[in-house]
């Protein structure tokens, strides 16, 4: 045997161990990269097309993970692969959600001209079922359900039932309550793109104790009107949307049920900045039932109309009428009237709701090229303002600027009001409405029986001229939000707000405390309302929030805590938790 040969059997030995050494070293390697990959799972937030396998399977595994996924965290995954999510020329957004309640300056009636995409809302839900056959066709046809639970307490320097009131919400003193289960099935229009015509929807129930706030005459309303139940049900928006890109910069139109369009503030729990909710808007307008357009004139420039069956009531109400006796508030065709009493003993034509009557919305509103200062003028409701369940004639405008990354405010100021409200004062009007009688309107005892403590009513009035059956009863609100962003998680609000119920219609000084016509000096006088109140919101991710506060309040007459106090302080705080 030659060195040669020697010499290179020797090389090739050393070659395939060598080799060997190196693809056992990769092997090596190659399982421990697994074990890894195994026992530390993808960041979506770094690679978002591995949320799905971060997310694993099992509906529950799924939802548990998502939570996990995006706790401290101020948004959700990025998809780089999604459409535009608002049109390049339209100003940038106002806000950010954390920690605000909204990325648009509030804007009521349309889903958000160049400014909404389908499947734009982030859900838990939605991505737990997101891998099954349901949540697929789902996603492909861009429906989605969510929601949120959200629960309450408050301490209070009151301690009668119902002692909190006339603030809205929170009502009784020193208790917690579960304010509202809320669940969405909407589909949203795409209003970003202008190729086609898109269309959306939006069902939505509540449950809980905030469906006082929102109930519409003749929609479950019974829960509140013959029973006043504490907890209720309520189809707080049930409404088709038809979006026209071709029109200007886009025409939206809906039909249905739909929120009232003004204000800053909203019913729904995650759209408010604080967990309270101011006096101005507690006794404001809330739902209409019509239709409404809503055009973009351009990137500045939105007008609104429509018509409406007017405020918080139904379509029907228009034409249902009662089989109670007729008065001189409100005569009937033909009808003679007992000097005394004020009825007749006629008992056909007299409208269940005098104040459902077609009505006219209308608004404009303008958009800085920077996004950072918005005004709207709104007029809602507007008929010939009889006296109805909740017919408000409502004038007004809300203004929106932000200072910088950290300070924004948000003001509102209005005047609503309604005719012929009958006088509390007048002696005929206490007999005919003493314990709320058989007859007059349509809401008396047969018809509606009223709670000992009336916050369901459509109140009387102190028009301040006892010989006077009825007049007009006015109101007028003014709130601010001025707010301070810590970070992405963190905001503080602080609200002053004057309110003015001339004549107490809206707040109810006037009505019947005890279920009996009296005119004490609150209800002579109606009330001035002052509300000072300080919150933080803190998100400990985009679907979990607590929201703690302090209020003072302060009325020109004592009307707090069953009407012994003028003042009063409550502490309060609430979490809500998305779906």
């Amino acid at each position: 045997m030659s060195n040669k040969w020697r010499s290179n059997a020797v090389k090739g030995v050393m070659a395939v161990a060598i080799t060997a050494a190196a693809f056992g070293v990769a092997q090596n390697a190659s399982a421990e990269a697994q074990v890894t990959a195994k026992s530390v799972p993808c960041d979506p937030y770094a690679k978002y097309d591995c949320l799905d396998s971060y997310l694993g399977d099992g509906f529950w595994n799924r939802l548990t993970n998502y939570y996990k996924l995006e706790m401290g965290k101020d948004a959700a995954p990025a998809d780089p692969n999604a459409p535009p999510s608002r049109s390049e020329d339209f100003p940038p957004a106002a806000q950010t959600t954390p920690p605000m309640p909204f990325t648009e300056w509030p804007n009521g009636g349309n889903p958000g001209i160049g400014v909404t995409t389908p499947n734009m809302v982030d859900s838990p839900f939605m991505n737990a079922i997101a891998n099954t056959t349901v949540g697929q066709w789902m996603i492909d046809n861009h429906i989605q359900a969510y929601g949120w639970a959200n629960a309450g307490f408050n301490f209070s320097t009151n301690n009668t039932h119902g002692g909190n009131a006339p603030a809205a919400y929170d009502y009784n003193p020193n208790v917690p309550v579960l304010n509202q289960i809320v669940e969405y099935v909407e589909r949203l229009p795409d209003t970003v793109q202008k190729e086609h015509n898109d269309w959306g929807f939006r069902l939505n129930m509540i449950y809980g104790e905030d469906y006082r706030y929102t109930t519409s005459y003749g929609v479950f309303s019974g829960q509140l009107m013959n029973k006043n139940f504490q907890y209720g049900f309520d189809a707080v928006m049930a409404y088709f949307d038809w979006f026209t890109p071709s029109v200007a910069q886009g025409l939206n139109i809906r039909i249905g049920r739909y929120i009232a369009i003004p204000d800053i503030e909203a019913q729904l729990a995650p759209n408010n900045y604080m967990y309270s909710h101011s006096i101005t808007y507690g006794y404001d307008n809330y739902t209409n039932e019509g239709i409404l357009g809503t055009l973009a004139l351009d990137k500045n420039w939105q007008v609104q109309a429509g018509v409406t069956a007017g405020t918080d009531t139904t379509l029907q109400h228009m034409w249902t009428t009662n089989t109670i006796n007729c008065s001189v508030l409100y005569p009937c065709k033909g009808a003679t009237y007992n000097q005394q009493t004020g009825l007749s003993t006629q008992t056909q034509g007299m409208l269940q709701d005098p104040g459902a009557k077609p009505s006219f919305t209308g608004a404009i509103r303008w958009n800085s090229d920077d996004g950072k200062t918005s005004v709207q003028v709104v007029e809602n409701g507007i008929n010939s303002g009889q006296w109805g369940y909740n017919n408000l004639q409502w004038h007004g405008a809300t203004f929106y600027h932000q200072f910088d990354e950290h300070w924004h405010i948000s003001t509102e100021f209005y005047n609503e009001f309604q005719k012929n409200v009958p006088n509390a004062q007048n002696p005929m009007i206490a007999s005919m409405y003493g314990n709320w009688g058989n007859g007059g309107t349509g809401f008396n005892s047969n018809q509606m029986p009223f709670a000992q403590f009336n916050y369901n009513a459509p109140n009387l009035a102190a028009c301040g001229n006892a010989t006077a059956l009825s007049c007009r009863a006015m109101a007028n609100g003014s709130v601010t939000y001025i707010n301070y962003q810590i970070d992405p998680l963190n905001n503080l609000s602080f609200r002053p707000e004057f309110y003015w119920d001339a004549q107490g219609q809206r707040t109810g000084v006037s009505s019947y405390q005890t279920g009996t016509a009296s005119a004490t000096g609150a209800s002579a006088a109606g009330a001035i309302y002052r509300n000072y109140a300080f919150g933080w919101q803190h998100w400990f991710s985009p679907q979990i929030e607590v929201r703690p506060e302090v209020a003072w309040y302060s009325a020109s007459n004592p009307v707090f805590n069953n009407g012994q106090t003028r003042y009063q302080t409550v502490w309060s705080g609430d979490i809500i938790w998305h779906w």
